[in-house]
């Protein structure tokens, strides 16, 4: 078996996507996959487009991190560059980043919202833990709650937009070559940033 048996495996019975759609989903991807590497949050396995709905960037998260409020922070980075690409590249955003529990901005809201609530991150009240159900329900009620998640939000999403305007270039080309291919393993994303760095460096 080789790439092309599974990609071909993974496409059966997929509708095709239109090419605008195409685009901004590989736009989309591509700021996931590119972050991820560059903070080394994550290692990336594979990247796809018109999968299990528009896209997805299958990881294996990098144990040897410390899971600190620096780690969080640039997790939660990952987790909104894909949306942050979309609005790089197009100035504005499709619905699909958000919509559902397992969307990228609740996942991002929900990582803000522990660092405030349960994992001691917080400047206020740092040492009361809450479980996640009371704190999604106090997040509806508390502003200042919702302002300092907000601003955790604010703060991963800048990281997310440093670093695709860095590598704007490197984005592109990952971007360009997974709307042409559909689907991209990890190794040959690695193989284009490392290339990227060879030229830069």
């Amino acid at each position: 078996m080789v790439w092309d048996d599974l990609e071909t495996a993974l496409r059966d019975g997929q509708a095709a996507m239109s090419d605008d759609l195409r685009r901004r989903a590989s736009v989309h991807e591509a700021g996931h996959a590119l972050v991820y590497t560059l903070t080394g949050i994550a290692e990336v396995q594979a990247a796809s487009i018109g999968l299990h709905g528009l896209g997805m960037v299958a990881t294996v998260a990098n144990d040897c991190l410390p899971q600190n409020e620096t780690w969080l922070t640039n997790a939660m980075a990952a987790i909104l560059a894909g949306r942050t690409a979309e609005l790089l590249l197009f100035g504005e955003t499709l619905a699909g980043a958000g919509g559902a529990d397992e969307s990228d901005l609740a996942r991002a809201t929900d990582m803000a919202l522990a660092a405030e609530t349960r994992l001691g991150f917080s400047r206020h009240q740092p040492l009361l833990y809450r479980p996640p159900t009371a704190a999604m329900n106090e997040l509806a009620l508390d502003r200042d709650l919702a302002e300092r998640v907000h601003a955790r939000l604010l703060a991963a999403e800048a990281i997310a937009r440093q670093l695709l305007e860095e590598h704007r270039n490197l984005h592109r080309e990952i971007a360009t070559r997974l709307s042409a291919v559909g689907i991209m393993s990890g190794d040959e994303l690695r193989e284009i940033i490392n290339a990227a760095k060879c030229e830069a460096g």
